[in-house]
């Protein structure tokens, strides 16, 4: 049955009906003209253009600058636990269909626009779940949502982690807690293509782990064999434990979080990576790399992959600032011929952007500098066509002559 011609209608501006008509998920609060009815917090509303045509359905956000997420773009297409139904179905075949369950047991199952439900993440943690609810309308859908997402098999129970500044935005509260089934253990232990984690996913970074970085691990252990590793923002040792079973001759971790690093060393004893084999500095990654640079130390492959510089697009020049000045001091460490795995998760920082903060860095560390490979996020963080924001993770494999 179609939408209810009670639904409220948001009137967007005229011109406003291009991004829709390229069925982008977004309608920022400028684009609007007037409203009908009196929608309030994650209701469903129709998105109208300025001539009274239906263009699409979405939900509802009144303190958020993105007043409007679209559901679909079928303006008829009723919303409700069967259309959740069938997208969070659809999301999980996707992943099913890459075979990513017989590879690891740490996957994304919904990556919110990407898989058509904003603001919803679904992380599987082998048999646990953890989500994040960021927008007004997966919040308000919340109790269907975690009622279809508790019939997936073998899951023993889901977790909340909304408790990102993103929510803020939104006009909600930061949440935590079990949303179902049983509590998590203190930790999750994950397998990786035979590289196993201890991932905490009550107190972790993000959902617990960094699950997008699945295949870029994969790609240091390849390059590692008899290299002197120097890992940077190394949080709980995902690199550190493909660097080792890739061979790497050593080493060495630095991250400011003392918990990171005691789990990273948990993580290396359950794969049997001796102690001889690494080291941790829980230290200020760009003060610790700059008595390195004075100390004239080199590296063979040096990793960094720091938090996010830029929340907002006001914060982009001081993140370029930040990722230069990094990268210049990595590229001051290389040992000639060696390769640099650096990344920006900054969604504001474009693909182009990175790559010339790298290539103003290499000029100032005078050294040719090429680019070996490009890197992004693992394929369960699926990117649709009509949302381009969703490639956020940028990587570059650079060797230093």
């Amino acid at each position: 049955m179609p939408v209810p011609d009670k639904t409220p209608r948001v009137v967007i501006r005229p011109g406003a009906e291009k991004s829709l008509h390229r069925k982008h998920p977004w309608l920022f609060s400028g684009a609007i003209d007037k409203i009908k009815g009196n929608p309030s917090f994650g209701d469903t509303v129709i998105v109208q253009s300025s001539k009274g045509h239906d263009l699409a359905v979405g939900a509802y956000s009144p303190q958020s600058q993105i007043r409007v997420r679209i559901w679909s773009f079928n303006p008829e297409e009723p919303i409700g636990r069967l259309f959740f139904d069938n997208r969070i179905k659809r999301a999980v075949e996707t992943r099913n269909q890459l075979a990513l369950p017989s590879v690891t047991t740490a996957l994304r199952l919904v990556n919110s626009e990407n898989d058509g439900i904003p603001g919803l993440i679904v992380d599987r943690y082998d048999r646990w779940l953890v989500c994040q609810f960021l927008s007004a309308g997966v919040e308000t859908w919340k109790n269907d949502i975690v009622s279809i997402l508790s019939e997936i098999p073998d899951v023993n129970g889901i977790y909340e982690r909304s408790d990102t500044e993103s929510r803020k935005k939104e006009g909600m509260n930061q949440k935590t807690g079990s949303l179902s089934g049983k509590t998590p253990p203190e930790t999750i232990v994950v397998d990786e293509s035979g590289v196993r984690f201890h991932v905490d996913i009550i107190n972790g970074h993000k959902t617990g782990f960094y699950i997008d970085q699945r295949e870029n691990r994969k790609a240091l252990g390849d390059f590692a064999s008899g290299k002197r590793v120097l890992n940077c923002f190394s949080y709980t040792g995902g690199f550190n434990a493909w660097a080792l079973k890739g061979l790497a001759q050593s080493v060495t971790n630095i991250d400011v979080s003392e918990s990171a690093l005691s789990l990273l060393k948990k993580n290396a004893d359950l794969n049997g990576f001796g102690h001889d084999r690494y080291t941790v500095l829980c230290s200020d990654v760009f003060q610790t790399l700059r008595t390195m640079r004075d100390r004239n130390e080199t590296f063979d492959m040096i990793v960094l992959d720091p938090p996010k510089f830029a929340h907002t697009s006001q914060q982009v020049v001081k993140a370029a600032r930040g990722y230069k000045d990094i990268n210049l001091l990595a590229l001051k460490l290389l040992s000639r011929g060696g390769l640099l795995f650096t990344f920006s998760c900054s969604g504001h920082i474009s693909s182009d952007l990175f790559q010339k903060i790298l290539a103003d860095a290499a000029v100032d560390s005078r050294r040719d500098v090429s680019i070996v490979r490009y890197l992004q996020q693992s394929e369960d963080h699926a990117v649709a066509l009509n949302f381009p924001e969703g490639l956020y993770l940028k990587g570059l494999i650079c060797k230093a002559y």
